[in-house]
């Protein structure tokens, strides 16, 4: 298994959140810090982590590593 950190940000497109490209990293340190870089020009974003089994093509659930400004509801609560 590998582990895939990435990073979801979102900008306000009239009352809608609209999903940015998810940008990869190579460390969970190194998603919480795209994040945090990118938090101020965007209305909310998302770091997290997951686990990926290439052979069988299967993922486990997503970790947050960190949470910021508004998110569409749901999205990786709990």
């Amino acid at each position: 298994m590998a582990t895939m950190y990435l990073v979801q940000a979102f900008k306000l497109s009239g009352k809608k959140l609209v999903a940015d490209p998810v940008q990869q990293a190579k460390t969970a340190d190194k998603a919480m810090a795209t994040a945090e870089r990118l938090a101020p020009s965007r209305a909310g974003v998302i770091a997290f982590s997951q686990e990926v089994d290439i052979e069988t093509d299967t993922y486990d659930e997503p970790r947050v590593l960190l949470r910021i400004g508004s998110l569409p509801p749901g999205l990786m609560e709990g």
